[in-house]
């Protein structure tokens, strides 16, 4: 379904891939928006887990729509994006994902998931975390992306060193 990588020489393994996955603070979230009929990209600050990335977002809004009328999504990190005028060219370190988003409705799922950003993000302020997870689980919407395919690819001047 998905097609292979035309530069496989740069495509960096899944292991890897899933690391940066991990690492990463700030995505890029693609999702269709059927009302305008373009794809719309919105930055997220994701958590990885055991093949599933979560976000949290506002219970409604552009976004949120989009996903409800498609779930359907891509989201991209860039992990590393080092420009080399000299050269005419930039030495980068990317993954792609693709994946099916559902919401989380289950209050220890969100829960637990709202505990993983905080882990994550947060994690000298786990206590305060916690107390703003209890307070505020009624107005944050969880996202589920279940990842369906992942590739990671680098710039050849870094597979050579």
């Amino acid at each position: 379904m998905f097609p292979n990588m035309r530069r496989h020489l740069q495509q960096i393994s899944q292991e890897r891939s899933i690391d940066i996955l991990r690492k990463t603070t700030n995505a890029v979230l693609a999702i269709f928006d059927n009302i305008t009929g373009y794809a719309y990209a919105v930055p997220v600050s994701p958590v990885y887990d055991e093949g599933h990335l979560y976000i949290h977002s506002a219970p409604m809004g552009h976004k949120i729509a989009a996903l409800k009328a498609n779930p359907k999504v891509s989201l991209c990190v860039i992990e590393k994006d080092e420009i080399h005028p000299e050269t005419l060219t930039s030495y980068f370190r990317s993954v792609i994902v693709f994946g099916t988003a559902r919401f989380v409705t289950d209050p220890k799922e969100k829960l637990a998931v709202l505990e993983k950003l905080v882990d994550k993000f947060a994690p000298d302020y786990r206590k305060e975390g916690e107390a703003e997870a209890h307070q505020k689980l009624a107005y944050v919407a969880i996202i589920d992306i279940a990842i369906e395919h992942i590739t990671g690819k680098e710039a050849i001047e870094l597979v050579e060193h």
